[in-house]
């Protein structure tokens, strides 16, 4: 297992500080080793095994003086306090050999700190070998006021990896707070959001908890929380006074540790009899879940406590010191119908008791929103909210795919047949089209990561066949923000149906009838997916009826592609097939003669073909095969005679018929599989 290196300072708020703990332990809890470095205020943390705690000399903040760093004491922080720490967080590096670094915010933001994480930064890249370097960072960025800060933040990403977004793209992508350019966006990888601490919910999750779900029950009362610092102080206040407006309703209000003990004790002391002040619970969330109303600021974690409870709510969301994160945050969850805004301008206690009794108004009308959709039991959440798992299968997925890559046991004269093809192709100025298929793709898995790896790194656009009825959202999820990635619909279900003795197909074998209806809601089912798939059909094992191919237009598809030689033209369909797969299915799956893969490219030049199709299967390829394709994608990359192409537009509806080479192939040749390597 592989060494990871969390850094992170929280200044405010223990947020930061909740979220990069969440990771380690979904690190560790995946069996990584796990360095921590917290530079922020010491708190008390339950690790696990397999985590090990570094502690810098801790800063803090006043309010949001982002700026002016203070020691524990309040005092300014020295040079020499701020050297102590560079040299500790160094000495942690030196001491872990991470394999992956993960730095929480910076280089988006902690511009204070940055000598720090540049230092960081550097002895990382000066590394041998060089780990993987990462960005962390939540759903919402603060921008920056002045456009060269945003500049030197993207200059200092050349040196990432990644960037991990903790947060869901279909409700907040990054650009929506942050300037994403065509440098940076690649880069980005979203995680969904990382809970820190899942419990008992109302509703199903996007994966099972080891936990029961609540009993049912009325909810009653109204929790308010102001998140762990004394930023949620004038909420808490105000909260009390709508209570004493409301006597007939009971009010818990909770309070942050990092609120002074004075502050706290003058709540208590204000509180009207139908108020309970206390301190922050570790049963927040069981709070939450027989609730009639929460009151609350929008933080990262606070939002997901109330999307895990589904609890109505009201949000106040911090905007002191023109702070913009849980405003917009906020205003995006009232815009589906799950929250109700109160603006931290307008709050004031005769206001808040207006709104908790509309709200209680509305609960009995049975339409009070809830940060949970009132979604059948049985069917996930629209928000993902597995973040930390899915960022140690993107962190796997980057280390899976090192420099170090074995490279296959080629010599240059092996690759000279191929050679040889293209450069005739390029001295008759014929050139060749060459695109990339991979099949089989139902979720983010580490493959996938691997796969996406390697064609941001070899330029190559992937067209990925997606099993429409076995999809997973964390596929969508994964997919968001990737460049150059088209979807086809690989058949229904992956499900053979072939007589005993006969080659594996789907969609064959059966009545005409059903198996229009099975490619027609193949792809219904795949136009949920993001992005929306092209109609281009993939019949599973690359095998279809001998009459099924002509009534794909009428069916909604403009596309097929299956391997081999492509059949008779069908109006209105573009058919474009592949004609290399690495994989050796028939003896073991590994890596085929890779000198035999080359020759069959290069008679397929010779042919006269103008398309040659890689065909790949990320979930069962070795390291043999993944670096066979690698150096293959950049062997072609770099011929003249080479034509980089996309299926989006190969599949144009005005894309130009495809060679009809081997026009005589007849569908009964096709199903008997002549164009299906498995």
């Amino acid at each position: 297992m592989s060494r990871i290196l969390i850094a992170v300072t929280h200044l405010l708020g223990a947020g930061h500080l909740t979220r990069a703990v969440a990771l380690a332990r979904a690190f560790a809890g995946a069996g990584h080793g796990v360095t921590l470095v917290s530079g922020g205020m010491p708190a008390a943390l339950a690790l696990p095994d397999g985590v090990r705690l570094v502690q810098l000399p801790p800063v803090r903040i006043t309010g949001t003086a982002f700026t002016a760093l203070l020691d524990p004491e309040g005092e300014p922080v020295t040079p020499a306090r701020l050297a102590e720490r560079r040299a500790a967080l160094l000495d942690a590096f030196a001491d872990s050999r991470p394999e992956a670094v993960i730095t929480e915010l910076h280089p988006f933001g902690r511009r204070v700190l940055a000598a720090e994480f540049d230092a960081l930064v550097e002895a990382a890249r000066a590394a041998a070998p060089r780990p993987r370097l990462l960005a962390s960072v939540r759903d919402v960025l603060a921008r920056p006021g002045k456009p060269e800060r945003v500049a030197a933040a993207h200059a200092r990403l050349a040196a990432y990896d990644a960037v991990l977004v903790h947060g869901d793209p279909d409700l907040l992508p990054l650009d929506r707070s942050w300037p994403v350019d065509a440098a940076i966006a690649p880069l980005l990888h979203y995680t969904g959001y990382v809970d820190e601490a899942p419990a008992p919910l109302p509703v199903p999750l996007t994966v099972p908890l080891p936990v029961p779900l609540p009993p049912p029950g009325p909810r009653r009362g109204v929790v308010v929380s102001g998140g762990s610092s004394a930023a949620g102080l004038p909420l808490q206040e105000a909260a009390l006074g709508a209570a004493r407006l409301r006597p007939d309703e009971p009010w818990r209000v909770l309070v942050g540790r990092g609120v002074p003990e004075a502050a706290f004790a003058a709540l208590r002391d204000s509180a009207p009899p139908n108020a309970v002040v206390e301190r922050a619970r570790p049963d927040f969330r069981a709070l939450l879940a027989g609730a009639a109303l929460s009151v609350s600021q929008a933080g990262y974690n606070t939002v997901l406590d109330l999307l895990r409870s589904g609890c109505p709510a009201v949000l106040v969301p911090f905007e002191a010191g023109r702070e913009t994160e849980q405003r917009l945050r906020a205003d995006t969850l009232a815009a589906r119908g799950l929250a109700r805004v109160l603006p931290e301008a307008a709050l004031s206690a005769e206001r808040l008791a207006e709104m908790a009794a509309e709200m209680a108004a509305a609960l009995l009308d049975g339409a009070a929103p809830a940060l949970a959709h009132a979604a059948p039991r049985g069917t996930p959440p629209p928000i993902a909210l597995d973040g930390a798992a899915r960022s140690v299968a993107i962190v796997e997925g980057l280390l899976a795919r090192t420099p170090s890559l074995p490279r296959p046991a080629l010599a240059e004269s092996d690759w000279a047949c191929l050679r040889a093809a293209l450069d005739r192709r390029a001295g008759e100025n014929r050139p060749v089209a060459l695109w990339w298929r991979d099949d089989d793709a139902t979720a983010h898995t580490p493959a996938l990561d691997r796969l996406l790896a390697l064609s941001r790194t070899t330029g190559w656009p992937l067209a990925l066949a997606v099993i429409p009825a076995g999809a997973e959202p964390s596929l969508s999820w994964r997919l968001a923000g990737e460049a150059g990635i088209d979807l086809l619909v690989h058949g229904l279900a992956h499900a053979n149906h072939a007589p005993p003795g006969a080659k594996k197909a789907e969609l064959a074998h059966r009545p005409a009838a059903t198996l229009e209806a099975e490619v027609a809601q193949g792809l219904a089912l795949a136009r949920a997916l993001r992005p929306a798939p092209l109609p281009v059909l993939v019949p599973p094992w690359n095998r279809l009826a001998p009459d099924l191919a002509a009534a794909l237009p009428r069916l909604g598809f403009r596309g097929l592609s299956t391997f081999g030689p492509c059949g008779p033209a069908v109006p209105g369909l573009v058919q474009v097939n592949t004609h290399l797969d690495p994989v050796a299915w028939r003896t073991g799956r590994g890596l085929a003669d890779p000198r035999a893969l080359l020759a069959r490219a290069a008679a397929t030049l010779a042919a006269g073909e103008t398309r040659l199709g890689l065909l790949t299967h990320h979930l069962v390829q070795d390291a043999a095969t993944w670096a066979f394709c690698e150096a293959l994608l950049e062997r072609l990359r770099a011929h003249p005679a080479v034509r980089v192409a996309r299926a989006d537009a190969l599949f144009a509806p005005e894309a130009s018929p495809v060679s009809q080479t081997d026009a005589r192939v007849s569908p009964a040749q096709r199903l008997q599989g002549r164009n299906g390597p498995e």
